[in-house]
């Protein structure tokens, strides 16, 4: 694993290239972690369960191919609510910017 540099942090939180943006299904198509945060505590449970689930969760393999940070993809692996989800995903942006100051 990486060791985390403020570069690192802020790479991890730059927007993904256009064509590696995540749509959710039936709502917007995220860039970035703070848009993911954001978008998880304000979507339809149904949305949410579309995409993680039992047999999957998009979201912490999009966090660990696409925005590169495996410490939050591990954290948010199995992770089966919203809520719960909302609250790492946010609190890993938080931590993420204090060490980029």
């Amino acid at each position: 694993m990486k060791k985390l540099t403020p570069d690192t942090a802020k790479k991890i939180l730059s927007d993904a290239q256009p064509e590696k943006a995540f749509w959710i299904n039936n709502g917007p198509v995220l860039k970035n972690l703070n848009e993911l945060a954001a978008s998880i505590k304000k979507m339809k449970v149904k949305q949410f369960m579309h995409h993680v689930n039992r047999d999957k969760n998009d979201f912490a393999k999009w966090v660990e191919e696409v925005v590169d940070d495996k410490i939050l993809s591990q954290r948010i692996k199995l992770l089966k609510t919203k809520k719960a989800m909302a609250k790492a995903v946010s609190q890993r942006v938080s931590a993420l910017k204090q060490f980029i100051k």
